[in-house]
């Protein structure tokens, strides 16, 4: 404690009080509480040039930095235990939006602007920020850049990487990468914005962002499809993608264990159907004035109804029953929470191949006890959110020496299909046994080496993404 007191001490006298303090509880522990940071300060700079002038010293001093967005990242590379010099650094008061460029679809904002306020600022002026999460009312651009973060609409407008036009980062030395160009091309050496979007927080600090804006759709249909299995949801999105091309703003697989621990212990979400369906779609379509897309989703409807495809559907007659829909899937985390589950993945596959997956996994797992699982997710874009309870009626805590084999079972079998352990939440601390285990070696060199000639010191996020060095 006395070492605290005195990095605290020596920091505030440097920086001053008002940018200084001891950092809260909700500072040290993320969203799922398997990860807890040890008491230490936290700075709130408010510009990039004290960004800049605290990794400086940071860096002269041997001062490791964390950095800390929204908090909502949930494979703890926002904590760390660690009896070295260490700080947070927080983005939280850095959120202005700097510019709006309607004629260029453009918003330039600052690393701590919240999700959920961009978004609304570019409906203000008629365009569409498409990154939706189910945290957007509490992540931060600058956690969603440096994670890469996913989300619903992913089939249609990509990652957050795709939605990012440039970038203004602090370096690990201090130095500002003066990277906020409004340029749609820019073919001038190494592309410096992509290294850093993913790189949570290892290589620097994102600062602000410039990025792009989409017109905001004039027309939005939204829907429920029950279908009988996973190979049928893959042949219904082949079919409506090759009818209403990029329409298709989200495509939802939803199981029938997502319905019955909503009803379970979220009963205040409405669900439509009398009977749980053993997998159902729910499927957005979003388009300008005059798409027509209601008209077009039933005539594709028509067609999946005739080759039995589709066994039920529901369309959204006003936008509180749209929202009653989205309000299911996006309750379906909280859901899992309450229920409590013993293992937890976030997991991307060749979406033909995702039926088989899905088919085969739980007799691989079969002999340890007969676990539910919950497999919901971004259909469209291959990524799943595949996840593991105890027996009903048990206990999850009674299950969790069972949480290791039940990963390295779902995690080899991954591997085998060619997919990814990790398709949105990033590495962490969570995942870096996997990632060395599944990773490429030879990418695992390349990604050790950038850190080094970036941060030789290694003060940025230190035991993130990567194993830190002894």
């Amino acid at each position: 404690m006395k070492k605290m007191d005195k990095i605290f001490d020596i920091l505030v006298a440097k920086f001053g009080s008002d940018l200084i303090s001891l950092a809260e509880k909700k500072y040290l522990e993320e969203p799922r509480g398997r990860y807890q940071s040890n008491p230490m300060p936290i700075i709130k700079p408010k510009t990039t040039k004290q960004v800049s002038e605290i990794i400086s010293f940071c860096n002269q001093n041997n001062i490791r930095v964390i950095p800390y967005a929204g908090g909502t990242g949930l494979v703890g590379g926002q904590t760390i235990k660690t009896n070295k010099d260490t700080i947070l650094l927080s983005v939280e008061r850095m959120q202005t939006i700097r510019d709006i460029l309607p004629d260029e679809n453009i918003i330039i904002v600052e690393a701590g602007a919240i999700l959920e306020n961009v978004r609304q600022a570019a409906s203000n002026i008629d365009r569409l920020f498409p990154l939706a999460l189910a945290s957007q009312g509490s992540c931060r651009i600058g956690g969603n850049l440096a994670t890469n973060a996913g989300g619903v609409q992913v089939v249609r407008y990509g990652n957050t990487r795709d939605l990012c036009l440039g970038i203004e980062a602090v370096l690990p030395d201090g130095s500002i990468l003066n990277g906020l160009k409004r340029l749609r091309k820019d073919n001038t050496g190494y592309d410096l914005r992509n290294l850093l979007i993913g790189s949570e927080g290892t290589l620097g600090i994102i600062t602000a962002a410039c990025l792009k804006l989409f017109p905001k759709p004039k027309e939005t249909v939204t829907g429920l499809f029950v279908i009988s299995n996973p190979e049928i949801a893959i042949k219904t999105l082949a079919e409506l993608q090759a009818k209403l091309d990029t329409s298709i703003t989200a495509f939802e697989l939803i199981h029938k264990q997502s319905y019955n621990f909503l009803s379970e212990v979220c009963p205040d979400v409405k669900i439509p159907f009398d009977k749980h369906p053993e997998w159902s779609i729910l499927i957005e379509l979003s388009g300008g004035m005059g798409s027509n897309l209601e008209s077009r989703l039933f005539e594709g409807l028509e067609d999946l109804f005739k080759e039995g495809l589709v066994s039920d559907a529901l369309i959204a007659q006003s936008e509180k029953q749209a929202k009653e829909f989205w309000d299911l899937r996006e309750n379906i985390p909280e859901a899992n929470r309450r229920i409590g589950s013993i293992s937890n993945h976030d997991i991307s596959l060749p979406i033909s191949l995702i039926p088989k997956f899905i088919q085969e996994m739980p007799t691989y797992m079969a002999h340890l006890a007969d676990l539910r699982i919950n497999c919901f997710g971004h259909l469209g874009d291959g990524n799943l959110h595949y996840n593991v309870f105890p027996p009903l009626g048990k206990n999850k805590n009674d299950y969790v020496h069972l949480r290791e084999e039940i990963k390295t079972i779902i995690h080899d079998k991954i591997n085998e299909f060619g997919g990814s352990v990790s398709a949105e939440h990033g590495i962490g601390r969570l995942k870096i046994d996997d990632l060395e285990k599944y990773g490429d070696p030879v990418k695992l060199i390349a990604m050790r080496s950038i850190k080094n000639a970036i941060d030789p010191k290694g003060i940025m996020n230190p035991g993130a993404v990567l194993r830190e060095s002894k």
